[in-house]
């Protein structure tokens, strides 16, 4: 089984730009979107064989997330019962036979961490709902998480530090993710692999120079560690500042 997850920054603005293209190269049998940026009458894709399921934030042009499977769910549902949340289209959960999927685009705490409080709440929102049903089934968790846990997974850590998305308070989250049972599937493949980015600045030559953050990810259930294939970035795929990250599960 192949899981796809891309923050696709405007789904409309990426299809111009080759995302259909991708999207039938990689054939994925679940793939998700973050910040699709768009409401329910602006696009109509055609995904033969795929279910579509979107939750578009109320905001025109802003946040949401989207999620085409293969395999029809036993059940779908919208962001956690956070008002806020629910408004913005951040949260989309998928549930299978094997494991619950949990499409996420996490907020920015924002340049000047004007919203790093709420983010940090969100983060324990986010970790009791996951732990929660992982004591019903096994979780995958993937999306735009904007944090890079490590220094290993942003170019220039020393100049960001205690930047928006590099601060001790939202990577000291993902430490209490990962340490109430989850892991990073990337890292669990290649703890050491430097360079491995999935988001890049607009700025001049950025994104040629390798200029960048790990800010994309799976996260899954330790105990699905067993199953766990491989884990991949697709950073030569274009399209939006953000590239496509992949997980791969041996379900035989």
């Amino acid at each position: 089984m192949k899981l796809v997850s891309w923050n696709v920054n405007g789904l409309r603005a990426c299809v111009q730009k080759g995302f259909l293209d991708y999207f039938k190269e990689v054939n994925a049998d679940i793939f998700c979107l973050q910040e699709t940026k768009l409401q329910a009458t602006q696009i109509d894709l055609q995904l033969d064989g795929y279910e579509q399921y979107w939750n578009y934030a109320l905001k025109k042009g802003y946040s949401g997330t989207a999620v085409f499977t293969k395999v029809k769910p036993l059940s779908v549902k919208y962001g956690v019962g956070d008002m806020e949340t629910e408004d913005e289209g951040r949260i989309l959960t998928l549930e299978f036979e094997d494991f619950f999927l949990v499409n996420v685009y996490t907020p920015n705490a924002k340049r000047d961490l004007t919203r790093l409080p709420y983010r940090l709440e969100w983060e324990d929102e986010m970790r009791a709902y996951l732990k929660k049903l992982d004591e019903v089934k096994p979780v995958i968790l993937c999306g735009d998480l904007n944090v890079a846990h490590a220094e290993i997974d942003l170019k220039n850590s020393k100049s960001n530090r205690g930047n928006s998305g590099f601060t001790l308070e939202e990577r000291g989250k993902m430490t209490d993710l990962l340490t109430a049972g989850f892991v990073d599937t990337f890292r669990y493949f290649y703890p050491e692999r430097e360079g491995a980015y999935t988001w890049w600045s607009y700025m001049n030559k950025v994104r040629e120079r390798n200029i960048g953050w790990r800010i994309d990810y799976f996260i899954a259930s330790q105990k699905l560690t067993p199953v766990l294939k491989d884990a991949s970035i697709d950073a030569q795929v274009l399209g939006s500042d953000h590239c496509p990250v992949v997980l791969e599960l041996d379900n035989s």
